[in-house]
């Protein structure tokens, strides 16, 4: 089992930042790839960002250029840094975590979920 809880999520105008973080315990965190995705109220749960176990990333077309994601396997730790924010990127933010080599996009690919942290733009 993989425990992961977020943090970082609130209010913040348009055009603001924020830098959510999500905290994983019970296995070896470096063996996974972890991913965040978002959910607006009446919307499907969206894919937003991945990062292998080596560092490699990708990105929604969405957010590319304006969100980073990260990870720290000595703090057990991802993180996913969003600048330039919009009103459209209201919504749940959730972290994952797959036990998988390579990039993990679907929603079904990971195992693992946090209970997600909100955040708001305001525009």
């Amino acid at each position: 089992q993989v425990q992961l809880v977020e943090s970082g999520g609130g209010l913040v105008q348009a055009g603001g930042s924020l830098r959510l973080s999500c905290v994983a315990s019970g296995r070896t965190f470096s063996n996974y790839a972890m991913g965040w995705f978002r959910q607006a109220p009446g919307k499907e749960r969206e894919f937003v960002a991945t990062i292998t176990r080596g560092g490699a990333t990708l990105y929604a077309d969405s957010v590319k250029g304006r969100f980073t994601i990260s990870r720290d396997n000595a703090k057990n730790t991802v993180y996913l840094q969003m600048n330039s924010l919009k009103p459209e990127d209201t919504a749940v933010y959730y972290c994952a975590a797959a036990r998988t080599s390579g990039f993990a996009v679907g929603k079904n690919e990971y195992e693992y979920w946090g209970q997600g942290t909100q955040v708001t733009v305001s525009s």
